[in-house]
């Protein structure tokens, strides 16, 4: 657990080092400000258009530090050789795979934070209320999500060869995803046959990172949240998701050879 420990802090050291954050954080603070500080014909309703924007680009952006974070680190170990002499120390695989996995996920959970604590600040001073409940689980279940994009990019980073390639995979990946994946259904009862069934399969599959995605329309319509039981059952599977991507990824990284 001390050598898992290790590598977090070392992933975590370097993500606020680096100015991926910063500046994504930078764009959507400026764009929420200006949005909220518009009034439109004194309309209410401004507040839940700002909140659609920012949620949106919340999502877009997480997902752009999360995959871009996650995509560079063991090509940097690699690339610096750097990967030699720490699984020469008392490191396994399985450690080193744990520690990047436990790095970035916590790294983007604080970016995360970061992002709708401000976001909550803004819609709060327009709309005077503030649902500290909601903003909770809608980050949560978020923080899920984004579990499973980490483990995504982290196998693609031992499938593909270089990180930009993995990232641009992975971001088309998790974006059809939350865009097209709760059609998938519809379009299989229509295609019917061998290709509805294989559709239908790809449904079942893929991770509904969707589920999530979905919770930002009960911020802006100021519906009740989804109940605890249905947020720890999209909690747990999203865990099981993250498990197999890293399961995967190790089964590959322990028969790789370090010098490919």
């Amino acid at each position: 657990m001390n050598v898992i420990h290790a590598i977090t802090l070392v992933v975590l050291k370097e993500m606020l080092r680096r100015k991926d954050f910063y500046v994504l954080f930078v764009i959507t603070a400026l764009i929420t400000v200006v949005m909220g500080s518009i009034s439109i014909f004194n309309d209410s309703s401004i507040a839940g258009y700002l909140k659609e924007l920012a949620l949106l680009l919340i999502w877009i952006f997480s997902l752009v530090i999360a995959v871009t974070t996650t995509a560079r680190q063991l090509y940097a170990e690699k690339e610096n050789r750097t990967i030699f002499p720490l699984l020469a120390k008392p490191v396994s695989r399985a450690q080193l795979l744990i520690g990047k996995f436990l790095g970035c996920w916590i790294a983007s959970g604080l970016s995360l934070l970061m992002f709708y604590l401000f976001l909550g600040i803004v819609a709060a001073s327009r709309e005077h209320t503030l649902d500290a409940g909601g903003y909770f689980v809608a980050m949560l279940l978020h923080w899920g999500a984004l579990a499973v994009v980490v483990a995504m990019a982290l196998l693609g980073s031992i499938v593909f060869a270089a990180p930009s390639s993995n990232g641009t995979i992975c971001l088309i990946v998790s974006l059809g995803i939350l865009f097209l994946a709760q059609h998938l259904n519809t379009v299989a009862v229509h295609m019917g046959g061998v290709m509805g069934s294989i559709t239908y399969a790809i449904y079942y599959l893929t991770p509904r990172l969707d589920w999530a995605f979905s919770v930002r329309q009960f911020l802006i319509f100021h519906d009740p949240m989804p109940g605890p039981t249905v947020v720890g059952g999209a909690l747990l599977i999203y865990a099981c998701n993250a498990a197999a991507l890293v399961l995967g990824a190790w089964v590959l990284f322990r028969r790789r050879a370090l010098n490919t």
